[in-house]
C-alpha cells in the first residue's frame, strides 16, 4: 500500500504529520510526503519526499493507494480508480471560504474545484463546522465529525516536556513570558501582488520596548504568505514561520495574539489566554473575506485595534483570563468538543488501517 502525504503544499506538519506519525510503522505500507524545497529542512532525515513542484510528485499521486492532504492538492494529476483521497482540511471557519468568500481571483475558485472533485472523506473539527464546509465547497460525499489529529498533542502526556524542550531549543529562557502572534492572511494582499511584501501590522521592535524584557514575541506568519513580511533582527522577536509545526508553539506560548486566524480555535485547547488585534475588522468582515459568525459577540478574549491597546491589554493576562472566562468556556464547548487527545485514533479507525 502506498500513502501520500501533503501539508500547506509541502510541509511537514499539522493534520497530515500526526497521522502520518502514528501510520508510519506500519506493515506493507510505503510512506512518500511531497515537499516543497523551501521547507525540506523541516522533514525528518528518514522521510521519504518528492519535490511537489516536480513532475515526479503527479506520477506519485497516480499511484497512490491513499492521498491524505490537509489543504487542495495543487498538482495536476488524475486520479486512479482504486485511489481514496482523505481531505482533512486545516481549520474551525470563522472567515469565509471557497464559495463563500466575497471576493477571488478570476478563476481560483474554478481551478480548485477540480481538486475537491476528487475528496472521498472530509474531516471536519466539530459539528457547527459540518455544514459549512459541505456547503461552502459544494461537497456531497462521506464527511465525518473526528476532531482535529494535530491538536491530540496537545492534550498529550508529554504536553509539558514538549513545552520546556522547544522553549529552550528557540533560546527562551525560565521565567519569560511567550506571545505568540498569529495573523491571518488577506486575499487581496496575497493575490493581486504575489511578489510584493506583506508589512505586518504589529511593529515587533516597538511591541517587545512596550512589554518589556521579560517578553518574548514569536511571529507565525500564514502559509500562503510565509516569507513575505520582513523581521529586521531584534532581541526578543523570532521569526518562526518557517518552525515545522505551530502545534509545538501553542505548548511553548502563554499567549495567543492573532486577528482572525482559525489558530485560535486549536489554542482554545490549551486553555490559555488569546487577544485579538482586529485593527481592520470592519473592512475584512465586509470586503476582504467575511464570517460565519459574530465575531465580536463570540470571541474567546478581548478585540483590540491599536498597538497600544494591546500591549496594555497583555500586561495582565490575569485580568482576560477571569474577564472572558465564561464566554471562553463557550467558546471551547462549542468548537473544541471534539479534541479529547484521540482525534488520531478515530480516523485511523474510519480509514481501516
Amino acid at each position: 500500500m502506498r500513502i501520500v502525504y501533503n501539508s500547506f503544499h509541502g510541509r511537514y506538519s499539522c493534520n497530515t504529520r500526526s497521522l502520518y506519525e502514528r501510520l508510519a510503522g506500519r506493515p506493507g505500507t510505503e510512506h512518500v510526503w511531497l515537499a516543497d524545497p523551501e521547507h525540506q529542512a523541516a522533514f525528518p532525515s528518514d522521510v521519504r519526499t518528492v519535490d511537489i513542484n516536480g513532475p515526479e510528485s503527479r506520477r506519485l499521486l497516480e499511484s497512490a493507494d491513499l492521498l491524505i492532504s490537509n489543504t487542495h492538492t495543487e498538482v495536476e494529476w488524475e486520479k486512479a480508480a482504486g485511489t481514496t483521497y482523505l481531505q482533512t482540511w486545516h481549520g474551525t471557519p470563522l472567515k469565509r471560504i471557497h464559495n463563500d468568500v466575497l471576493w477571488a481571483p478570476e478563476g481560483r475558485l474554478r481551478r480548485l474545484d477540480g481538486d475537491i472533485a476528487r475528496w472521498d472523506l472530509l474531516l471536519s473539527p466539530n459539528a457547527v463546522s459540518s455544514p459549512r464546509l459541505t456547503k461552502a465547497f459544494a461537497y456531497d460525499r462521506l464527511v465525518a465529525e473526528t476532531g482535529y489529529p494535530r491538536n491530540d498533542s496537545l492534550l498529550a502526556p508529554d504536553a509539558d516536556r514538549v513545552r520546556q524542550e522547544v522553549r529552550e531549543s528557540l533560546g527562551i529562557g525560565p521565567g519569560m513570558t511567550v506571545v505568540l502572534y498569529t495573523p491571518t492572511w488577506r486575499d487581496d494582499e496575497c493575490f493581486v501582488d504575489a511578489s510584493s511584501e506583506i508589512r505586518l501590522a504589529l511593529d515587533p521592535a516597538e511591541f517587545v520596548e512596550a512589554m518589556g524584557p521579560d517578553h518574548v514575541l514569536l511571529v507565525r506568519s500564514h502559509n500562503m504568505v510565509t516569507g513575505r513580511s520582513r523581521l529586521d533582527a531584534v532581541r526578543g522577536v523570532l521569526d518562526v514561520s518557517y518552525y515545522p509545526d505551530v502545534s509545538e508553539l501553542y505548548l511553548a506560548a502563554d499567549v495567543l495574539v492573532t486577528d482572525y486566524s482559525s489558530t485560535m480555535f486549536d489554542f482554545a485547547v490549551t486553555g490559555k489566554p488569546m487577544v485579538f488585534f482586529t485593527y481592520d475588522l470592519d473592512r475584512f468582515a465586509s470586503a476582504v473575506r467575511g464570517f460565519y459568525f459574530d465575531f465580536t459577540a463570540d470571541a474567546p478574549g478581548p478585540l483590540v485595534s491599536t498597538p497600544e491597546e494591546l500591549t496594555e491589554t497583555l500586561h495582565d493576562l490575569p485580568a482576560i483570563e477571569g474577564d472572558y472566562a465564561e464566554r471562553y468556556a463557550t467558546f471551547r464547548d462549542t468548537y473544541c468538543h471534539l479534541e479529547d487527545g484521540a482525534a488520531t485514533e478515530r480516523v485511523v479507525r474510519l480509514l481501516g488501517l
